[in-house]
């Protein structure tokens, strides 16, 4: 379910939609445990509309609901990538010299 879809919902109407969606869940468990489950995608589907639906609830309790997009504009497209040779990077010692320079021996017990 889209978001915009879910804000135009009361809270009452969440709440309800969140419990529909928690029994499914624990159908969809138990049919993935027996072997039944065939659709596998859908508990994934479920986990995300129920935290959607739980955040949204949160959102309008709070009242902190954020301006719902009604149609967004396209994003401009990325420039093209540049041509060329990357600059060398600053030399540094090959990285058996810096292991060997860290390495500290462990010290034995007497």
């Amino acid at each position: 379910m889209k978001a915009a879809d879910v804000r135009a919902m009361t809270l009452d109407q969440l709440d309800d939609e969140v419990l529909k969606l928690k029994k499914e869940q624990f159908n969809l468990r138990f049919q993935r445990a027996t072997g039944q489950l065939e659709n596998t995608s859908r508990v994934r589907v479920i986990r995300r509309d129920i935290a959607r639906m739980k955040t949204i609830a949160g959102q309008k309790r709070v009242g902190s609901e954020p301006a719902v997009k009604a149609d967004a504009a396209p994003k401009a497209a990325k420039p093209a990538a540049k041509t060329g040779r990357r600059k060398a990077a600053k030399s540094s010692p090959p990285r058996a010299a810096k292991r060997a320079v860290a390495h500290k021996p462990n010290k034995t017990k007497k």
